[in-house]
């Protein structure tokens, strides 16, 4: 079987998630976006104005609209617009930030997952190092039925 051909390809590789953050509330009578605690936006690498999906635990909802910026160490998870209607107030979520790499260039890459407490201060992350084609399979590499500690930050 041949290799694949990687060059000039371009993938969308998640590289920063704010992993069951508590959305603190739902404003319906707003032009559209989640607002989101500076504090988790820095720990996770994503940037105000950038696409991010967010992905409703409690429902099963998914949604892609974009980040702003809210109070500093507020815990604020709020979706605005049309959102509010697949999000209340108490939801668990998950929130992903994706960028598009060349392929050749995700060996190696690290994607980063923020955890938080109930009131959405940051208590711990994982970080995870893309394996090559090659490397795939190896039990290192293997998430399915790993526990995985978290790391102070």
């Amino acid at each position: 079987m041949s290799k694949p051909c990687l060059d000039g390809a371009l993938r969308r590789f998640m590289y920063g998630k704010l992993h069951r953050v508590t959305v603190t509330g739902a404003e319906l009578d707003y032009v559209g976006s989640v607002t989101i605690d500076p504090a988790l936006l820095r720990a996770s690498g994503i940037l105000p104005n950038t696409e991010v999906d967010v992905v409703n635990i409690t429902n099963g909802e998914r949604i892609t609209t974009y980040a702003i910026e809210g109070d500093e160490n507020s815990g604020t998870i709020c979706l605005n617009g049309a959102a509010a209607h697949q999000f209340s107030k108490g939801d668990l979520a998950i929130i992903m930030a994706y960028e598009l790499v060349p392929a050749e260039a995700l060996p190696g890459r690290i994607s980063r997952a923020i955890h938080v407490d109930t009131k959405n201060r940051i208590s711990g992350s994982d970080e995870y190092i893309t394996p090559s084609l090659e490397t795939l399979g190896q039990p290192v590499n293997n998430r399915q039925s790993q526990a995985y500690e978290t790391v102070d930050i």
